[in-house]
């Protein structure tokens, strides 16, 4: 199969001829049909973060199943999936206290050792799935923990960016933050992650939903998806100022989703007394935020982290998926491009520039 490989760090993706392995127990063989392609792979493309390699790249597909091993009674050949990277093992202490999100026992869900590779170059080389998924490829063979079943009248290109960034920002909001009705909310970054963020705070009822960004265009869309306000940052002396301004003091709820120390700062700014602030993007790997202690103390601010927001994925994206398709969140809107395969370095090179919000692999 064809596959978009990372051999070194920094460096551009290569498209590869590599194999694939039959299912082994409790694994599922998935043809890709669409992926998204999401900034957390271009942290590690641009040596933000450290990896393996090789290994194939991407982490928001969906598809259909082809094939699945002994073990597996959740899908079966045919089914519409989601991969997600919140692959659980259903059996730790964090799974069985309902963060599976952040399961502590990932050898549970991978290949014994000495067991035969996944995937594997034409001189044998072991390649390895980036968050154990490797979505950048026309077939994925993963652990059936790492799926979740959906309805077949789903578009899969919609579908696919459920897979990280939408449910990471839904979440954000509906189950790490749990804002409340009539909340005053901030949203820094008008990416996929930001987007996602600020339909989850209309959907759940916000007050005012602030969208920060520097391209207007992308502000543009927010306001289309349920922002009531923006503020472009390259317009305005002070992002925090303007923020303050328009709600008489800060938000009750601030959300960072480029991941920055600068952005991750201003958010923690922009919150009120009482107030919290979720980091949800990505930072680089090492890189510290500053706040100041007394107001974490005098003024009860909260900082909380946020991963893949919160998710419990099995549960959460089908309810996405139905949210889709009685029109109360809106994906149309933010797919700016679709691309095959051979142009993902363009694609990857476009969201440096930061040209458009979400673009959709096509492997069909």
């Amino acid at each position: 199969m064809k596959a978009a490989v990372l051999n070194e760090i920094p460096g551009e993706l290569d498209i590869e001829d590599i194999s694939v392995d039959a299912p082994a127990p409790d694994e599922v063989l998935l043809r890709v049909v669409h992926a998204g392609l999401c900034h957390s792979d271009l942290h590690f493309m641009d040596a933000h973060w450290p990896y393996q390699l090789p290994a194939v790249m991407g982490h928001e597909s969906a598809g259909v199943v082809e094939a699945v091993g002994d073990n597996v009674s959740y899908v079966k050949p045919g089914d519409h999936v989601i991969s997600c990277l919140s692959v659980f093992c259903g059996h730790c202490e964090r799974c069985l206290t309902g963060r599976p999100n952040i399961c502590a026992n990932p050898a549970a869900v991978a290949r014994a050792s000495g067991a035969s590779p996944r995937l594997a170059k034409p001189d044998g080389t072991e390649v390895g799935q980036f968050a154990r998924l490797g979505g950048f490829a026309e077939e994925m063979l993963i652990h059936q923990n790492a799926v979740v079943k959906i309805r077949d009248d789903m578009p899969l290109d919609r579908a696919a960016l459920i897979g990280c960034g939408v449910t990471t920002g839904l979440g954000a909001v509906f189950k790490t933050a749990r804002i409340e009705p009539g909340a005053t909310v901030a949203v820094y970054g008008a990416g996929g992650i930001g987007l996602s963020a600020v339909q989850g705070a209309r959907i759940a009822g916000a007050g005012r939903v602030i969208s920060v960004d520097v391209e207007n265009d992308k502000l543009e869309t927010a306001r289309q998806v349920g922002a009531t306000d923006t503020v472009n940052a390259s317009e305005v002396d002070d992002p925090v100022e303007a923020i303050k301004e328009l709600t008489g003091g800060g938000v009750d709820y601030a959300f960072e989703c480029i991941g920055l120390k600068q952005t991750c700062e201003q958010a923690w700014s922009s919150s009120r007394p009482g107030g919290t602030t979720v980091i949800v993007g990505m930072m680089p790997f090492g890189e510290k935020i500053e706040i100041t202690g007394y107001e974490v103390f005098m003024l009860e601010k909260r900082l909380q982290g946020s991963m893949m927001g919160s998710n419990a994925f099995r549960v959460d994206m089908p309810r996405y998926v139905d949210m889709y398709l009685d029109g109360r969140l809106m994906l149309d809107e933010m797919i700016s491009a679709h691309m095959p395969l051979e142009d993902i370095n363009v694609g990857y090179e476009q969201m440096r520039q930061r040209v458009g919000t979400r673009t959709v692999i096509d492997f069909d």
